[in-house]
């Protein structure tokens, strides 16, 4: 099994940094969503894994994102987040995460969408890098052909995502790869950011957009041929200088040779790599399905052709077991807290039992004005004051024939 380079895992001084706290105390609830572990920060948004609970008691996990105040409150970007969220919660591909919900409540922006139960691709580097834990190549190969089939999808849908990098890139402990935060990425486009959120996505922009050109497919294309450069070389795509702005070194996007790594037909992996980094974007892949046909024949005449299995196998032996079992500590924990068991009361024989209690949920969505109040709650009060009466009469009657036996 050929593997990269230590390096090449992107290790946490390039690709990665370790996640900074979350704004909120855990547990905490937003709308109807319980946020139990804060998985991470980007330039938007807190990201935080969450339980929502169904009408009909049932519960799952979500992931939810919560815009961070200072982009919450711009006007342009909350009206373009709700725009590209619509468009984006039309998406349904195997390698496209789900939007599920759009919401405001109080100062808070916020969007629900699939949990993946994994870490994105920059976390995965940086757990193999503090592992010493090498990459083996046909993963990387896979990863990146994973992510052009859902870019190539959304593109045929006319949705560009603008913002491919290895944190939107989600990868499951079953081997599945799926793209995120296709409705963020316009907006932050359309609305003017603080120079700290532009410099945060410039690693990864096309010269076209890191110019301030027209944005199209090949822009993603070209994002992808970056990440798939750093994988194989274990360095950062665009470096920049000291007192030189990343945004800058984007805008010249000077092509870097690979080093020779003693792969199989190497060189055939290599042009792949440079017509995804042409500058001329008329010279570059003019779609990801055609990248990705060029990978997969590389893939399958070098060897290098895996399986989701396989990946899901390596990554939930490395990492899966101690990641999953945190996660589900502190989801119980967090359950215990906000749903804490009544006190247990033992009641004469032949009491009534007590009704069920119908949830009361209201959801305020803003934008999707979704309103979810429980039909029967004033039934289950009605209910309960009939059972708490039953009770009591039943309490006394006890008592009435304690007290008759014990005079007699």
């Amino acid at each position: 099994m050929l593997t990269a380079p230590t390096s090449t895992l992107l290790a946490a001084r390039t690709l990665s940094r370790p996640p900074a706290l979350g704004t909120r105390p855990l547990p905490s609830r937003v709308g109807r969503y319980l946020l139990f572990d804060h998985v991470g920060r980007g330039g938007m948004a807190d990201i935080y894994l969450a339980r929502v609970e169904t009408e009909l008691g049932g519960s799952r996990r979500v992931i939810v994102k919560e815009v961070l105040p200072k982009h919450a409150e711009n006007s342009v970007f909350s009206a373009m987040l709700v725009a590209e969220a619509k468009l984006a919660a039309g998406l349904s591909h195997a390698n496209v995460v789900t939007v599920e919900d759009l919401g405001r409540e109080g100062g808070a922006l916020y969007i629900a969408m699939e949990y993946v139960e994994g870490f994105d691709l920059r976390e995965l580097c940086r757990r193999c890098s503090q592992a010493g834990v090498p990459l083996p190549i046909e993963f990387s190969l896979f990863m990146v052909m994973e992510t052009l089939r859902g870019l190539d999808y959304a593109h045929r849908k006319k949705l560009v995502h603008r913002d491919v990098s290895p944190s939107n890139v989600l990868i499951s402990f079953e081997g599945e790869v799926k793209i995120c935060d296709f409705g963020i990425a316009r907006a932050n486009a359309e609305s003017e950011l603080d120079e700290e959120t532009v410099r945060g996505k410039a690693g990864y922009m096309s010269p076209e957009h890191a110019r301030g050109g027209d944005v199209d497919a090949r822009a993603d294309v070209y994002a992808a041929g970056i990440i798939l450069w750093e994988l194989l070389s274990g360095r950062r795509y665009y470096r920049a200088a000291q007192g030189e702005k990343l945004i800058d070194v984007a805008r010249r996007a000077e092509q870097k040779p690979l080093i020779s790594r003693g792969l199989p037909k190497e060189k055939e992996l290599h042009n792949i790599v440079y017509r995804a980094l042409e500058i001329d974007r008329e010279v570059r892949y003019q779609t990801a399905g055609a990248m990705l046909r060029d990978l997969e024949a590389y893939a399958t005449r070098s060897g290098q052709y895996t399986s989701p299995l396989r990946f899901g196998e390596w990554l939930m032996e490395r990492f899966g077991a101690e990641i999953v079992e945190l996660r589900r500590t502190r989801e119980r924990a967090a359950w215990g807290l906000t749903h804490k068991a009544l006190p247990r009361v033992m009641l004469p024989e032949g009491s009534p039992i007590p009704p069920p209690v119908a949830p009361v949920e209201i959801r305020k969505t803003g934008t999707f004005a979704k309103v979810a109040i429980a039909r029967k709650a004033k039934a289950t009060a009605r209910a309960w004051v009939a059972y708490l009466l039953a009770v009591a009469a039943a309490t006394v009657m006890a008592i009435w024939c304690a007290l008759s036996t014990g005079s007699g």
